[in-house]
């Protein structure tokens, strides 16, 4: 059988075994969420070669501002969390058992990716060390592995917090998320308003819980049928009115994601223009949602949704390691356009576009392995006490590695 023959098959057995109630559009978005994310990472980071051969972190945003807005479009974490808290929704009322058992089980889904990249690391790391890898390039690696988990203990946290999201969107429908928006303004207005020099540093951390919560509540209402039309057009129009004003009127950082060198970022809390961003993402993606759904209706197009959507804390995991493997070999050899050498040229954006397949390949292969750690165990049994404790020191170990602890 033909290689066209086998994937033939698979598209129309993946079609046909997906239950009527799913729903494709909400997987669909899920899915471009997801891959956003790699493909955001791939395209705004490089390196930079010390004269020891060690890798150093370096963004091609330094050099061309005019590249923010394509953070713009990249930056896709509020419809990752607008579909998480709508599926989040519907998979709470149809738990079989009470409130803490659903938890937990999902509380699994996400603690095993995380546990898995990090420990497996945690053992790479000696032995690249011993290949000759510049501890420079190790440090650098860690940082980029680690860097993308952070959505995982806040999304963790924001789930832990359904049922009240639940009894919040009862009452008030879409509005439920408008305190979290108030909020962020508050503190956006202490730590760059007038009193801004009086204001502690650590305040800013304030936005990180309400900042990405925001589209999960819209989530959340969305699910329990608390959105309509008319809401849907308000999140659009007046995200995109409240994200022109902040970067017309309020100057805030064009680029959603941090930029080296620049004081202020807009993600790392998350500010205001996030929230604006994600309520116009929101907007936008419950107005197409049928269009959507109707696409999707599609074998071929709805397959590789299935793929990535199963893929999903895979796919988060590990994409910094594909780049790094391709990455650390080549440092090896010296300065590679679009890999190695300094992100500032056009001939480097080119470089890296046509780079950035190599990445997804090895992301395909690295994932074929490591995706273990997010399948089910077979059989429903449980990972052994000591192999947990095990991959939990090498998890921390790394953590502390990573965080430049040691």
């Amino acid at each position: 059988m033909s290689l066209t023959s086998r994937m033939s098959r698979a598209v129309e057995t993946i079609d046909r075994k997906t239950p009527a109630h799913r729903d494709r559009a909400v997987d669909g978005l899920r899915a471009l969420a997801l891959l956003a994310v790699p493909t955001g990472h791939w395209l705004l980071g490089g390196f930079t070669l010390d004269p020891e051969g060690g890798l150093h972190n370096a963004s091609p945003l330094s050099a061309f501002g005019a590249l923010a807005p394509a953070s713009w479009v990249l930056q896709m974490l509020g419809i990752f969390f607008l579909v998480g808290g709508y599926a989040s929704v519907l998979s709470f009322h149809r738990r079989p058992g009470t409130t803490a058992a659903w938890l937990k089980g999902r509380m699994v889904r996400l603690g095993r990716p995380v546990l898995g990249v990090t420990a497996v690391w945690a053992l790479a790391a000696p032995v690249l060390y011993a290949a000759g890898v510049p501890e420079a390039t190790l440090r650098t690696g860690a940082t980029l592995v680690i860097q993308p988990l952070w959505f995982v203990g806040v999304y963790a946290v924001v789930t832990a917090l359904t049922p009240y999201c639940v009894r919040a969107a009862r009452r008030l429908g879409g509005w439920a998320a408008a305190p979290l928006l108030v909020s962020v303004a508050v503190v956006d207005l202490l730590r760059y308003g007038p009193l801004a020099e009086a204001v502690p540093s650590w305040l800013s951390v304030l936005n990180v819980l309400p900042g990405w919560m925001f589209a999960y509540q819209l989530g959340v209402s969305w699910g329990e049928r608390r959105v309509g039309r008319r809401g849907a057009w308000l999140l659009l129009v007046g995200g995109g009115v409240l994200f022109a004003a902040l970067l017309l009127v309020f100057h805030y950082p064009a680029s959603m994601v941090g930029v080296p060198g620049e004081a202020r970022t807009n993600s790392h809390p998350p500010s205001l223009l996030v929230l604006a961003l994600a309520s116009a993402q929101s907007g936008a993606a419950m107005l197409l949602r049928d269009r959507l759904a109707r696409l999707l209706a599609r074998p071929a197009l709805w397959a590789p949704v299935v793929v990535v959507n199963l893929s999903a804390m895979t796919i988060l995991c590990w994409h910094q390691s594909a780049m790094l493997a391709a990455a650390v070999p080549a440092s090896f050899a010296g300065p590679v356009t679009g890999l190695t050498t300094a992100p500032d040229t056009l001939v480097w954006l080119l470089g890296r576009v046509a780079w950035m397949p190599v990445f997804a390949v090895l992301l395909v292969g690295i994932a074929r392995y490591a995706r273990r750690f997010e399948a089910p165990v077979p059989g429903g049994r449980g990972t052994p006490a000591v192999r947990k404790a095990v991959a939990g020191l090498l998890a921390a170990g790394f953590a502390v590695f990573a965080l430049g602890l040691a």
